[in-house]
């Protein structure tokens, strides 16, 4: 199933594992401008690197892949509506001016594209209740504004429901990864889908956030899918 907000690879089944990449697409609709050098949305202040090839991989045998289709640039989905940084005038340093549109300008998003997408990827969750989910992310090395470098090659989010990150933190360091708990963000402010969908319906999840250098190719695209799918089965094993 594709429409242009989203992209469902596999079909999704009771008890499996659906993988949710809000941020898996740098497209930009017709009719908006954001103003931007073409080269900036290549760069993840448009997109999370990496992170559809790897979601993909992880396609088959009871997981599925939800993954959207518009810039984060465009409407950040992994957000609360009037939450900062939805539509970004300003990301990473770099002018957004396409983003200033004003009350009405960001009304007219959401209800074009933050509202159905959210409305069709609950539904989907309804229509066959997983034992996982897995908001699926990937984070620059580091920032432009920031000199300092990120070590975690995965960190692990949650906010109030910290079930199944308590397993993974425990499965990746035992393979010796550079965990973070809670970094480079924490899950008690950016995450917006989980609290939507996984936490305000007591579904267990992932938030996850592999470093973007990880998975920039196809060798640790496929790497890190093994790796996720792996981590994944174990995590529901445990629960």
């Amino acid at each position: 199933m594709k429409t242009e907000l989203y992209k469902l690879l596999g079909k999704p089944v009771e008890g499996g594992i659906v993988v949710i990449a809000d941020h898996a697409s740098n497209h930009v609709p017709d009719g908006i401008d954001l103003g931007i050098p073409a080269d900036l949305m290549n760069q993840h202040i448009a997109i999370d690197i990496g992170v559809a090839a790897v979601a993909e991989r992880m396609t088959g045998a009871g997981t599925s892949a939800w993954l959207a289709g518009i810039s984060r640039l465009v409407c950040d989905l992994n957000r609360d509506i009037g939450m900062p940084g939805m539509f970004p005038v300003v990301s990473d340093g770099y002018a957004i001016p396409g983003n200033m549109i004003g009350d009405d300008g960001r009304a007219a998003r959401v209800a074009e594209y933050f509202a159905p997408y959210h409305t069709a990827l609950e539904e989907m969750l309804e229509s066959a209740e997983p034992a996982l989910i897995v908001s699926l992310h990937s984070f620059t090395p580091g920032l432009a504004t920031c000199d300092k470098p990120r070590p975690w090659e995965i960190g692990i989010l949650y906010n109030q429901d910290d079930r199944a990150a308590r397993i993974a933190i425990a499965l990746l360091e035992a393979e010796g990864l550079t965990v973070g708990d809670q970094e480079p963000y924490s899950g008690r402010i950016l995450n917006a889908s989980m609290n939507r969908h996984a936490e305000a319906h007591g579904r267990p999840y992932l938030s996850i956030e592999i470093r973007q250098d990880q998975i920039a190719d196809e060798a640790g695209q496929a790497l890190w899918a093994e790796r996720m799918t792996r981590l994944c089965a174990g995590v529901v094993e445990r629960l």
